[in-house]
């Protein structure tokens, strides 16, 4: 098993909303530890500290890579509050999902008394509604709260897109902050996204961050940045200062990483190799199982390479 050394954050929680220009540079989607299917909060907070060392921007708890779908209110909010003890004055960010516009509204009250930094909110999942009514439920989320509100448009979990004339009337409301965008890869829509509004845009896509960044974007949500956000940080760096060689060498160097951390279902890959450095238990709740014996074994050839970089 491969380790990373331990670390500590002295940081003091921060008790100021976030502001909007916080919104930007590398993110990470919690995955959630478990131990004997129950939270292993010790871990999380491992897991936490490890990431903020080694350079993150901020944060998420309960989105699609922490399995959020499998635990009990209780267990999120849990999860927030061990997440943000340990963040100090990184931002937070809960991820909230559902597709019952008045029980969602209860839901991010919620999560804003239990101090939450800021809401990752994805469309109405299964559904289908029209654009009025994606913007309808964005809105009617938007007035129970005083929180900063990212998007985040994933059609292929969702079953909708979140078109840019929706994102563009949504804006216009100063607490939607940033877009998650996950389009599959629909370049068309990002570039849109990028000029069209005054949104940061994030891409959820983790081969396309470098690509986002050079068309003008402003970072990523990645699950693969668990293993090493300082070089997606260096990255971005690169392409902020104009120097695209430079850039384009750490995307190629991570893009191997990347195609195998999500070669099986998110996020039993990265769970893996979290596992392998040491941080977590490889352990996952149903319907997820955890990545297979012929995956593992690749990531054990690469994952030494990726930490030597």
């Amino acid at each position: 098993m491969m380790t990373v050394p331990s670390t500590t954050n002295p940081v003091s929680p921060s008790t100021t909303t976030t502001p909007v220009t916080a919104f930007s540079g590398i993110w990470v989607p919690l995955v959630t530890p478990f131990h004997h299917g129950k939270l292993d909060l010790p871990a999380m907070q491992k897991l936490t500290l490890d990431l903020l060392a080694r350079g993150v921007d901020g944060l998420v708890v309960c989105g699609t890579t922490g399995e959020a779908a499998t635990q009990t209110e209780a267990e999120q909010f849990e999860q927030l509050a061990v997440v943000k003890a340990a963040a100090g004055k990184t931002p937070v960010l809960m991820g909230i999902s559902g597709s019952n516009t008045a029980e969602m509204t209860g839901l991010v009250e919620r999560a804003e008394r239990h101090g939450a930094d800021g809401l990752l909110i994805s469309a109405p999942a299964y559904v289908r509604p029209s654009q009025a009514g994606i913007r309808l439920h964005f809105e009617m989320l938007v007035a129970a709260t005083r929180l900063p509100i990212v998007l985040y448009n994933i059609p292929y979990r969702t079953g909708v897109n979140i078109e840019i004339d929706t994102v563009k009337a949504l804006s216009a409301n100063p607490q939607f902050v940033a877009i998650k965008e996950s389009g599959g890869g629909n370049l068309a829509q990002l570039t849109a996204l990028i000029e069209q509004t005054p949104l940061k845009v994030l891409s959820g896509e983790d081969h396309l961050i470098f690509i986002t960044a050079c068309l003008g974007g402003h970072g990523g949500i990645s699950a693969a940045a668990h293993i090493r956000p300082d070089l997606y940080r260096k990255m971005l760096a690169h392409v902020g200062a104009g120097e695209l060689p430079q850039a384009r060498a750490i995307a190629q160097a991570l893009a191997p990483l990347i195609k195998l951390l999500f070669s099986e279902p998110n996020p039993a890959p990265v769970k893996a190799a979290l596992a392998m450095l040491g941080l977590i238990r490889n352990e996952l709740r149903l319907p997820m199982t955890p990545a297979s014996s012929a995956l593992r074994q690749q990531l054990e050839q690469i994952l030494p390479r990726v930490m030597a970089l």
